[in-house]
């Protein structure tokens, strides 16, 4: 039972900067991965980059070194600074977060979404 809530999105130019926002709220006790996915019209959704409580980050190959994931445990938010933005990052881009107790781990919850638009 887990809420979470992605701001930030919208449009900007190619070669711009943008930061997406997504708060968790609801039964966040022990959430311990946070993240963003992705979807492109047309394809399927795809991995941009997760983070863990103890600052784990797997990242896109892909995306590494355009992208920041990072997150603020005590607001229980993950962000994604995006730089140097191209056309084929347009996409819906979704948060994650995943429960762990001891090791176990729930499924995935999962954002509504946020636009992000790169076009001139």
């Amino acid at each position: 039972q887990v809420q979470l809530v992605e701001s930030g999105g919208g449009l900007v130019q190619p070669g711009g900067s943008l930061r997406l926002s997504c708060a968790a709220s609801g039964s966040i006790f022990s959430i311990n991965t946070m993240g963003w996915y992705r979807q492109a019209p047309g394809k399927q959704r795809e991995l941009v980059a997760v983070i863990t409580s103890g600052g784990n980050t797997i990242y896109s190959d892909s995306l590494k070194g355009r992208f920041t994931i990072s997150r603020d445990n005590a607001k229980n938010t993950v962000y994604l600074q995006m730089n140097s933005l191209k056309p084929e990052d347009t996409a819906v881009y979704y948060c994650c977060a995943q429960h762990t107790y001891g090791s176990i781990s729930s499924p995935y919850y999962w954002g509504q979404g946020t636009q992000v638009t790169v076009s001139s």
